[in-house]
């Protein structure tokens, strides 16, 4: 992270206005909406393997319901959304990792005291473990948190009527072809032009997400570029390599499914190889702001004992670090009675000592891989936003860092392995590893960036974290019935729960799918380790850049973990980020050379991040929408409405528009408005 002075942050409702904000309406509209949130987005997961970030719908409906009630205000607002969008991002996580259960065959359900247990526990262990990020992440660094500044401007628009406009109308062009593309589907999401060449494939994708182009343009071209640098990286030397050499996939239907599946099998896991060495050098680089976070914590503990809390400013204040501290440690003894419960009655032939020991094992990894996975998440969704964030990669880091650990560990018993058991049983207790640490890591980085359109608007922080664990705690207990429910009515994967279903209804649930596959193959020892070891390899050549760059003094920074996600996500993610950095960056050269004067500019320059957030805005309102219309209807067609005319032009079609939208959005951030 960055060790240049950070510029100070002037709240909207300044530290010394207090205006109510955890009143009882919220608190109800909060637990309301983090039930809609969670339905949709795990629907939505398992389907296509995406999320959506559910701050910005969260806000808007708030800011709309509140009114209702005539008194309201930003900072009602704001911790409304945070708590809704804990439901969104738990969620994900469970849908990124438990469908694993049942397709590996060791759940043909899901059991709802297992699954509260786990999200309640990996959700609280998230907030805890976040609430010291906070100052490190958020108030030490320059991390740009796209969502979070978003956020913050939609809930400012909302009393200012300017800034409105220019939100509704980004937000109603994103909103508009977002249905089109996910709705009537007459407009592609995406474009891909891949061929053979030789014995191998190359070519090129490029998605048509707003979202994306809007986030970009908050992140800044070099944040933007890192990611694609990791991109050239998978998508036009390793994939066309490993075909060179290793042959294309038997069953690839054409180039583009092909270079799919190379990625997805292969090339996305050195992403993850990266992730893990960018997780251990962050290690280094968070002691020292770590440090400073806890000492200033534990300082403000001190001065509200001896001056009172008036002493205090309130835009600082979060849950104490004494509390924090204490309620890790409570969740100690649950995590171990969790596991400990889910081995024994894996009936595993261990010992009774074996167990006990075990048990304290994974408690150790819980806590160690949640602390690790906190910090990563934070500084990822700094880069890139909740729903652009890889949660889905580092739930699968911590699979492979517990396998591992596990493989190793129940080979010190005798013969344990030879029995036909033990592979699907510690298969099994991984994955529910991995999903508890998944709602840890995913709460955690969904905190911040919650705590940071906090830090915009003026809200008090131990105020959001506390609506945070409200919001973990209502998902927590509807989530089990909605997984069950969605996999009742469609399947998951090939795993059909009764005869007579139509397999190509199943819900895919493509991140689950990879979970099983990683497990299972490392306690069957067919683990492909060479791309993980290649992963951290180029961790090590991307540091060195990084220091070289530094050194130089160079303005230009290579992030590892920027790098990683560019490997680990597809090309639909890479290219509208990209597109949206270098939009920022011409749109600021133009802006620079104008004759305009200083405010002119500045106003100019708040209209483009006005633009990217009502781009961001839009998308997330329809993403979460259509959901539910989706979930009732059991099918992602409800609204498709493609003329046969256009059937083969709908990616032509969508790339049309799409660059029709950037050049309007380039005029709006580039171009003074002389007043008449």
């Amino acid at each position: 992270m960055s060790r240049k002075a950070i510029k100070a942050i002037t709240p909207y409702i300044p530290a010394s206005t207090r205006l109510p904000e955890i009143t009882v309406k919220a608190v109800i509209l909060s637990a309301l909406l983090a039930i809609v949130m969670a339905g949709s987005n795990a629907y939505l997961v398992l389907k296509v393997g995406i999320s959506v970030s559910a701050c910005i719908p969260a806000a808007v409906i708030s800011m709309a319901v509140l009114k209702l009630f005539g008194k309201s205000n930003i900072l009602e607002n704001n911790v409304v959304q945070t708590a809704a969008s804990a439901g969104e991002v738990i969620a994900a996580s469970l849908a990124f990792s438990l469908p694993a259960m049942v397709m590996i065959g060791y759940w043909d359900g899901f059991p709802y005291p297992i699954m509260i247990s786990l999200t309640v526990v990996g959700g609280l262990l998230g907030v805890f473990l976040s609430v010291p990020l906070r100052r490190a992440m958020i108030i030490e660094s320059d991390l740009k948190f796209p969502e979070g500044v978003a956020t913050a401007e939609v809930l400012k628009a909302g009393g200012d009527t300017t800034a409105a406009k220019e939100i509704v109308f980004a937000g109603c062009a994103a909103a508009t072809i977002k249905f089109c593309q996910s709705g009537f589907q007459f407009l592609a999401d995406s474009i891909n032009i891949w061929g053979r060449a030789g014995s191998t494939v190359v070519g090129v994708s490029a998605g048509f997400s707003l979202a994306l182009v809007g986030a970009g343009y908050i992140v800044g071209l070099q944040i933007a570029f890192a990611i694609f640098a990791g991109a050239i990286l998978a998508w036009f030397i390793g994939v066309p390599l490993f075909g060179l050499f290793y042959g294309l996939p038997l069953d690839a239907g054409n180039a583009y499914t092909a270079a799919v599946e190379i990625w997805n099998s292969k090339i996305r896991i050195v992403g993850v190889g990266m992730m893990i060495f960018g997780a251990l050098w962050m290690i280094v680089e968070l002691i020292d702001p770590l440090r400073r976070a806890i000492k200033a914590s534990l300082e403000a503990v001190q001065k509200i004992k001896t001056e009172g809390k008036s002493n205090v400013v309130r835009t600082e204040f979060d849950i104490p670090i004494t509390y924090v501290a204490f309620g890790v440690a409570l969740l100690i003894l649950p995590i171990y009675m969790i596991f400990n419960h889910i081995i024994v009655a894996s009936g595993l032939s261990l010992s009774f000592t074996f167990v006990i020991m075990t048990s304290l094992l994974i408690t150790i990894l819980v806590f160690f891989l949640s602390a690790l996975g906190s910090a990563m998440s934070s500084y990822m969704c700094g880069i890139l936003g909740t729903s652009s964030s890889p949660i889905s990669g580092m739930i699968l880091m911590v699979i492979l860092i517990a396998s591992s650990a596990l493989l190793v560990f129940f080979s010190l018993q005798p013969h344990f392995w030879e029995d036909a058991n033990a592979t699907l049983s510690v298969a099994g207790i991984t994955i529910l590893l991995g999903a508890l640490i998944g709602c840890a890591v995913g709460v955690a980085g969904d905190n911040m960036q919650d705590l940071k359109s906090g830090q915009l608007v003026g809200s008090t922080p131990w105020k959001q974290q506390v609506m945070l664990i409200l919001g973990v705690l209502v998902s927590s207990v509807v989530l089990a019935p909605i997984f069950q429910l969605l996999f009742e009515a469609y399947g998951f994967g090939e795993v059909l729960p009764r005869e007579g279903m139509d397999p190509a209804q199943a819900l895919s649930a493509p991140k689950a799918a990879l979970m099983a596959a990683v497990a299972q193959a490392i306690f069957n020892q067919s683990m492909d380790w060479s791309m993980i070891i290649a992963g951290i390899s180029l961790g090590i050549v991307v540091l060195l850049i990084d220091r070289a760059l530094k050194k130089a003094e160079s303005k230009w920074r290579f992030s590892i973990f920027a790098v990683a996600v560019g490997i680990y996500m597809p090309l639909d993610v890479t290219v509208p980020l990209l597109v949206g950095g270098i939009l920022a960056t011409l749109s600021q050269k133009i802006l620079q050379k104008s004759k305009a004067n200083a405010s002119e500019k500045e106003t100019v320059k708040r209209r483009g991040l006005l633009f990217a957030s009502g781009l961001i805005a839009g998308e997330a309102i329809v993403g979460i929408l259509i959901a539910i219309p989706f979930v009732a209807y059991q099918s992602t067609s409800v609204f498709k409405a493609v003329p046969a005319a256009l059937a083969e032009s709908t990616d032509v079609l969508g790339l049309i528009v799409f660059l029709t939208i950037l050049y309007w959005f380039h005029k709006v951030s580039s171009k003074v408005k002389k007043e008449s």
